[in-house]
């Protein structure tokens, strides 16, 4: 791949992650705000940027689109599309459905509860791993090079006091997921939500998880493992379809 491309598609993926000004990406990159800028400029007209009238450039239009044709093409996603609403019918609480895609762990789907609370989750938006339940269901399903994979590069950041920070804490949790078959992520990511989570499988090993999340004081983490009979049943219906 040409460098040109390469640092287009890291820009992206900069973007994505945190809106950004042209002065902040080109001290990130380490280049000129001019040559930032020219760079930033190209990927507007093209659809794949826009520029906020803060100064920040988030992610445009037309790769918003293309997003959402790949998400839509997605197997899983597919798959899973009634089966995700029919759990949330049964359990009241948010449902999130999340696909293993090359590197990294995505949300494919989502059905919110019914209180109108919103969570944090985007469909389109990568899971941190190390502390979502998805993320943990699929890790300990995955070889240790399919786990490499995953982590590489990964930053250990502390969302709150029940964060993972370390590869080795993080390697014991996954031995307890993988032989009890369900993840969880208790306060890890946001200090007032809780979720409980199985992973999918095919023909080809895990594609992805499901999970049921719920803020504490509506569903703490032990009403959430009375939905662990729903949730693999769900799981297990997906796998049927995807064959």
């Amino acid at each position: 791949m040409s460098q040109s491309v390469t640092r287009a598609a890291r820009i992206i993926d900069a973007i994505a992650a945190d809106p950004r000004t042209v002065a902040e990406l080109a001290e990130a990159f380490g280049l000129h705000r001019s040559t930032m800028f020219r760079e930033l400029q190209s990927l507007e007209e093209v659809g794949w940027v826009r520029r906020r009238g803060s100064g920040r450039y988030t992610l445009g239009p037309r790769l918003a689109a293309l997003s959402k044709e790949a998400l839509d093409s997605l197997d899983l996603r597919e798959a899973g599309a009634e089966h995700v609403r029919r759990l949330q019918r049964r359990t009241g609480n948010t449902v999130h459905l999340a696909a293993l895609m090359d590197r990294s762990i995505v949300y494919v789907d989502k059905a919110e509860d019914e209180s109108g609370v919103r969570m944090y989750s985007r469909i389109g938006r990568a899971v941190i791993p190390y502390c979502s339940a998805v993320g943990k269901a699929i890790l300990a399903n995955l070889d240790a090079a399919g786990r490499d994979a995953v982590l590489d590069g990964v930053t250990w950041e502390r969302h709150t006091d029940h964060t993972i920070t370390t590869r080795e804490r993080l390697d014991r949790e996954l031995a307890v997921v993988a032989a009890r078959g369900w993840a969880t992520d208790d306060r890890e990511f946001e200090p007032y939500v809780n979720c409980i989570a199985v992973p999918i499988q095919s023909p080809m090993g895990v594609v992805g998880a499901i999970s049921v999340t719920a803020i504490r004081m509506v569903a703490d983490l032990e009403r959430l493992k009375t939905f662990l009979p729903a949730l693999r049943e769900t799981a297990e219906a997906i796998s049927r379809e995807l064959g």
